[in-house]
C-alpha cells in the first residue's frame, strides 16, 4: 500500500485542486470533506477560497457565519504526489451545534482512486489530527445507502449512535461516535507503515 500525507492547501496545488473537483463532477460524485472548495465551481475563484480558510481561522468571523473551527487538508498518496482525496477535521464543536448532529470529519475520495484502501487511511490520519487538536471522541455522519462509507466508519471504531432524516438534504442518515485515542492505539499496526505524518502540515 502506498504511503499517504495530509497538506494543507496552497497556490501551488491550485490546477491540481481544481482537477480533483472536475473529475468528481464528471463522475457526478459527490463533494465531501472539501472545506467549501467546491465553490471554485461557481461562487468564487481558488486563490478567494485559500483565504476564506485564512479567515476562518478567526473565531468572530466564524461566529457570523454559523461555522465551527476546522482544518482542511489535502489527502496526497506519496509516491507520485497526487491528490488522492480531502479530509475537513472539525474541532471545538459546541454542544448545540453537536445536538443538531454537526459532525466532527468530513471527507472523500476521488472516483478513480476509490476502492483501494485510501478512506480508511484518510480516516485514521483525520483521528490523529483531532488527537493534536485535543478531541477525545468524535461524531462522523455518512447516508444509509453509503455503504463504502459506512465500512470506513466502522472498521476504525465507529459506533453508531442513531439513524435519521437529516433535514439538511432529506436523506436517511448514520450518525457513529469513535473514541479518538482508543481507535488511534487499536488500528495502529494497521495503518503505520501506509502513513506518512512528516507531512506539510502547518498550523
Amino acid at each position: 500500500m502506498d504511503k499517504i500525507f495530509l497538506e494543507i492547501p496552497t497556490i501551488n496545488r491550485k490546477q491540481e485542486a481544481l482537477d480533483y473537483l472536475a473529475e468528481n463532477i464528471e463522475y457526478n460524485s459527490d463533494l465531501n470533506g472539501t472545506g467549501s472548495m467546491d465553490e471554485c465551481l461557481n461562487k468564487m475563484t481558488y486563490e478567494e477560497w485559500l483565504l476564506e480558510l485564512e479567515k476562518r481561522k478567526n473565531i468572530e468571523y466564524l461566529n457570523q457565519i454559523n461555522r465551527c473551527q476546522s482544518k482542511t487538508f489535502f489527502v496526497v498518496r506519496e509516491n507520485d504526489n497526487r491528490i488522492v482525496g480531502m479530509i475537513n477535521i472539525r474541532y471545538n464543536i459546541s454542544d448545540d451545534k453537536l445536538k443538531t448532529w454537526a459532525s466532527h470529519i468530513g471527507y472523500g475520495i476521488r472516483p478513480t482512486e476509490r476502492r483501494k484502501g485510501y478512506a480508511k487511511i484518510a480516516l485514521y490520519l483525520g483521528l490523529l489530527e483531532e488527537q493534536t487538536l485535543g478531541e477525545e471522541k468524535v461524531l462522523l455522519e455518512c447516508t444509509v445507502d453509503n455503504i463504502g462509507s459506512n465500512k470506513t466508519i466502522l472498521s476504525l471504531g465507529g459506533e453508531l449512535e442513531k439513524t435519521e432524516l437529516d433535514k439538511y438534504d432529506n436523506t436517511m442518515t448514520n450518525y457513529y461516535w469513535i473514541n479518538v485515542n482508543d481507535s488511534i492505539e487499536k488500528y495502529y499496526e494497521c495503518y503505520k507503515n501506509q502513513i506518512n505524518r512528516d507531512s506539510k502540515l502547518t498550523k
